[in-house]
């Protein structure tokens, strides 16, 4: 039966809650990437210091989020658990829109590493949030579908992001990127207290059909485990973490979520110096061209100047690409990965495969798509978009693999702690993300000052490139099944 006529029979109310969780996971991401998107801008404005430790104080910006978003899905998912799924995630939502806004008055790098902090500890609060909604929204089969579409918004928030962010800032000035992205969230808390509510009390306001209700609580093991918790004993997170499936989840987080930090924080100042270094060999190349004397002027004008070439009048080089449109694409293609994470699984469990089987074969074919991007460096120095499709195939292979990760929490352990353990492994995501924003802010520090900047990226790409191969063969060792546990 096709997904359309299952909907037509069943009735799609769940899709519309999958909607505004996927609008939030989006407004989430375009928050958060402005830093990354604004950095050579904040970098010239002073606001990480001077030359020779800019790189540093960026990363100690990046980890301040890193501790508060890691402090925070600890905090979050045992909240969440306790006040429901619609008062955590307005909460959050609206904690973090005020933070977002707050970096317009923050002018040096500890200023901007509290509101940074700000801003992890409040957006730690969507993942648990969402995934929370999904388990009470949808059936097994359809979880990991539903995960994929409402964590593409973060690919969707990606693509925004750099076609609008530049332009904010270069338009209005810095400041207002963050006021004006900032905003966007106060917009769909009023959405959310207008349409969501517990599939219980939707049927109760006529919202929702019987059938409807019914299809999402046709798992019998997980109505059986329900009916068993009559008394519906709260679970310490000591308890938790007594479970090798809760530490399977926490190490594939780990391993994982620091590569798609590196890439989110990161990646505009790649591609900007990707376009520096072939700016400097064609220079090289063609020392008398009239071009170069005009590109001479233009950056003695301009030394920090990290934007689209293009834009220097008179001037072509070969190999510079549009920065901006680059992330964008990026992020485009990772949107179809994550909703292709989802689909993949659910077409095998339809073919008749395990459901067990079928997501780790998918998890496993998805890790080894990043390991394209071992080449990224090589292949930039050919051409600078041979690089993008690296890191587009990685981006997407990582979106596509953090829908299934996430709902394996929902195929192990109760729906009263599908929150909890969430918060527990991506808190583990982000000290990860705490470890790779220090070896990364050391490394291109290092190879920066020796002007070989781009030999740090190289290791960094290898990192990257192996994580995900590391996280599967680990998380297979410690759960050879994914099966519903009794909490």
């Amino acid at each position: 039966m096709s997904f359309s006529s299952v909907n037509e029979r069943i009735g799609r109310h769940r899709w519309t809650i999958c909607a505004l969780i996927f609008a939030a996971t989006t407004i989430n991401y375009l928050d958060r990437n402005v830093l990354g998107l604004l950095k050579d801008t904040l970098s010239a404005a002073g606001v990480f210091g001077i030359a020779g430790h800019q790189e540093i104080n960026y990363s100690n910006v990046v980890i301040c989020f890193q501790f508060a978003y890691a402090a925070g899905l600890l905090l979050a998912g045992k909240i969440i658990d306790k006040v429901g799924t619609k008062s955590g995630y307005a909460y959050a939502l609206l904690a973090w829109s005020f933070a977002a806004i707050g970096h317009a008055f923050g002018h040096h790098t500890w200023s901007f590493g509290f509101w940074r902090a700000a801003l992890g500890l409040s957006e730690a609060g969507n993942f648990p949030a969402a995934n929370k909604a999904v388990a009470e929204w949808f059936p097994k089969k359809e979880r990991a579908f539903a995960t994929g579409l409402y964590n593409s918004g973060a690919n969707i928030g990606s693509i925004v992001a750099p076609l609008t962010v530049p332009y904010i800032a270069k338009a209005w000035g810095w400041e207002w990127a963050f006021i004006l992205t900032g905003a966007i969230g106060l917009i769909w808390l009023a959405f959310w207290y207008a349409i969501y509510g517990s599939p219980a009390a939707k049927l109760q306001g006529g919202k929702l059909s019987q059938v409807e209700y019914d299809f999402i609580h046709s798992d019998v093991d997980e109505q059986d485990a329900e009916k068993a918790d009559v008394a519906k004993v709260k679970v310490p997170w000591l308890k938790l973490l007594t479970f090798r499936q809760t530490w399977a989840f926490v190490i594939g987080k780990f391993l994982t979520d620091p590569i798609w930090w590196f890439f989110l924080f990161w990646l505009p100042s790649f591609l900007g110096g990707e376009n520096a270094r072939k700016v400097k060999e064609f220079m090289a190349a063609y020392p008398t061209d009239i071009n170069t004397l005009k590109v001479n002027e233009f950056i003695a004008a301009h030394p920090d100047y990290a934007g689209k070439l293009s834009d220097i009048p008179s001037v072509d080089f070969p190999g510079v690409i549009s920065w901006p449109l680059a992330v964008a694409l990026i992020y485009t293609i990772s949107g179809f990965g994550s909703i292709l994470g989802g689909w993949l699984p659910k077409k095998f469990i339809n073919g008749g495969m395990d459901a067990n089987k079928a997501r780790k074969l998918a998890m496993f074919i998805y890790a080894l798509f990043p390991l394209t991007v071992l080449f990224a460096s090589r292949l930039g120095a050919i051409n600078t978009w041979f690089a993008v499709a690296t890191i587009a195939i990685a981006c997407s292979a990582h979106a596509a693999w953090s829908a299934n990760i996430f709902t394996t929490v929902s195929d192990m352990f109760p729906k009263k702690v599908v929150a909890s353990v969430t918060g527990i492994g991506g808190m583990a995501g982000s000290v990860g993300g705490i470890l790779i924003a220090y070896a990364a802010g050391l490394l291109l520090q290092h190879f920066k000052d020796l002007g070989k900047i781009e030999v740090g990226y190289s290791i960094m790409f290898v990192i990257c490139g192996l994580a995900y191969v590391a996280a599967w063969l680990l998380m297979h060792l410690l759960v050879p099944k994914f099966k519903k546990i009794v909490v």
